[in-house]
C-alpha cells in the first residue's frame, strides 16, 4: 500500500478500536453521571469496576492526537504536497475543528442554545494541535522529534505553575496547562478541559513517528511498534512503581490485589501526566503493531470507523444525548434529577447495540467520503 496514495489500514484500525472504547467511557457521561468520577478517579468514592470502566477509555485521546500527526504525514506524501501547502492545510484544519468544538460538539453536549457554557474538549486541542503542527514541520525531524519529546517529558515540571483566574496570563495558561474555568461576561463561561501544551508534544510525535512506520516492510515496522510500546510501558512501570516524576498523584497500596491494581492505574488526564502517556502510547503502539497482522477482512469493521472519524465522532454524540433524552422522558428521574444505570454492568451491554446503530451511516458516509466527490467530507 502506497503511503502517498492512501492511509494504512492499520492506523485506520487503530483509530477505530479507540473510537470504540470511547463510546463507552460517552455512554457513561450521558448515563452514570450520578456516580461523578474525578480526575484522578477518588478511589473512596468509586467502585473497582466504574473505575476499571473509565480507564478502559485512557488509551483513547492520546492514540487519536498521535495517528492525527501520523495522519498528517501520511497526507503530505501525496503527489504534489509541498511543507508550505501542508502547513496551510493543518492551520485551515486545526482552525476549522476549533469552531467545530465550539458550535456543533459544544451543543452536542449541552443541546442549549445561546450555550452559558462551552467545554473545550478533545476537537478543540486537536484543532489548536495541528495549528502548532503547522509550524513545527518546519523544523528537521530530529528537531521536531526533540521539541515534541521535551514537551510530553518534561510538562510535568510545570505542575506546580497555577495562575489565579482574573490574572493578566490566566487565560492563556488555562487554555496551555492549568484546567481551569475561563469567565467571559456573566453570561458565558469556558472550561479548558484539554489543556493543549503536552497535546502538541503527542501530535509531534505522531508525525516524527509516521515515516519511520510507514518506509518499513510489514514485518519491521510491527517490530518497531512493538520495541517502542513495550519500552514505553516499561518506562512507565519504573517510573510509576517509584512513584516518583511523571504523575502527581501517588499510588497506595490497598489490601487487596484488585485495589492496588487500581491505584496504580489511577493517573491524571487533564492534563495528562507523562506516567498516562508513556502507558496509553505504549498500548497503543502495541495494538498498532497487532492490527497491522490481522487479515483486511477481519480488521474490516474497525477501518470502517476510523475511516470517518469525525463523522462517527459526531454522531455518537448526537445520538446519545438523544437517547439520554428518550429514556429521561420514558422511566423519569432515577438518580436525583437524572436518569441513569444502576450498574456499572449495563453501560457494557448498552455498548455493542449503540455500535451497531453507529456503525452502518459510518460505513456509508466513509464510502461516500471516498468517491471525493464533496471535498467538505475530507472535514469530515
Amino acid at each position: 500500500m502506497g503511503v502517498g496514495s492512501s492511509r494504512l489500514a492499520a492506523v485506520d484500525a487503530l483509530r477505530g478500536l479507540v473510537m470504540t472504547l470511547m463510546v463507552v467511557d460517552h455512554l457513561r457521561e450521558f448515563f452514570f453521571l450520578h456516580a461523578q468520577v474525578a480526575d484522578p478517579v477518588d478511589l473512596a468514592v468509586t467502585s473497582p469496576a466504574l473505575a476499571l470502566t473509565r480507564f478502559a477509555s485512557h488509551p483513547c485521546a492520546p492514540v487519536f492526537v498521535f495517528l492525527a500527526g501520523m495522519s498528517a504525514w501520511l497526507s503530505a506524501q501525496k503527489p504534489g504536497a509541498d511543507r508550505l501547502g501542508v502547513s496551510a492545510h493543518l492551520v485551515q484544519r486545526g482552525l476549522f475543528l476549533v469552531v467545530l468544538e465550539l458550535t456543533v460538539v459544544n451543543f452536542a453536549w449541552t443541546f442549549a442554545l445561546p450555550p452559558t457554557t462551552v467545554y473545550l474538549q478533545v476537537i478543540w486541542t486537536i484543532g489548536l494541535s495541528m495549528i502548532a503542527l503547522a509550524g513545527l514541520i518546519w523544523l528537521p525531524r530530529g528537531g521536531l522529534l526533540a521539541v515534541s519529546l521535551v514537551i510530553v517529558a518534561g510538562h510535568n515540571l510545570l505542575t506546580q505553575t497555577h495562575l489565579a483566574p482574573g490574572s493578566t496570563w490566566h487565560a492563556l495558561w488555562a487554555v496551555l496547562h492549568q484546567r481551569d474555568w475561563i469567565v467571559l461576561g456573566d453570561a458565558l463561561r469556558l472550561r479548558t478541559s484539554y489543556p493543549a501544551l503536552a497535546w502538541v508534544g503527542v501530535i509531534g510525535l505522531g508525525y516524527a513517528f509516521a515515516p519511520a512506520y510507514a518506509r518499513r516492510s510489514p514485518e519491521a515496522r510491527r517490530a518497531l511498534c512493538w520495541r517502542l510500546g513495550v519500552a514505553s510501558l516499561i518506562g512507565f512501570t519504573m517510573l510509576r512503581a517509584f512513584n516518583g516524576y511523571g504523575e502527581p498523584q501517588p499510588w497506595a497500596g490497598y489490601p487487596d490485589a484488585l485495589g492496588t491494581a487500581v491505584s496504580f492505574l489511577n493517573l491524571t488526564k487533564y492534563p495528562p501526566s507523562l506516567d498516562f502517556l508513556l502507558l496509553t502510547l505504549g498500548l497503543g503502539l502495541c495494538a498498532l503493531a497487532w492490527l497491522d497482522r490481522l487479515p483486511v477482512r477481519a480488521a474490516h469493521v474497525l477501518q470502517t470507523l476510523g475511516a470517518a472519524p469525525m463523522f462517527f465522532y459526531l454522531l455518537h454524540l448526537y445520538l446519545l444525548h438523544v437517547a439520554y433524552l428518550a429514556a429521561f422522558h420514558l422511566f423519569g428521574a432515577n438518580h436525583g434529577s437524572r436518569f441513569g444505570f444502576d450498574s456499572v454492568w449495563q453501560l457494557w451491554a448498552a455498548w455493542l447495540p449503540t455500535l451497531a446503530l453507529l456503525y452502518w451511516p459510518t460505513r456509508w458516509f466513509a464510502g461516500l467520503r471516498r468517491t471525493g466527490r464533496y471535498r467538505w467530507m475530507h472535514y469530515l
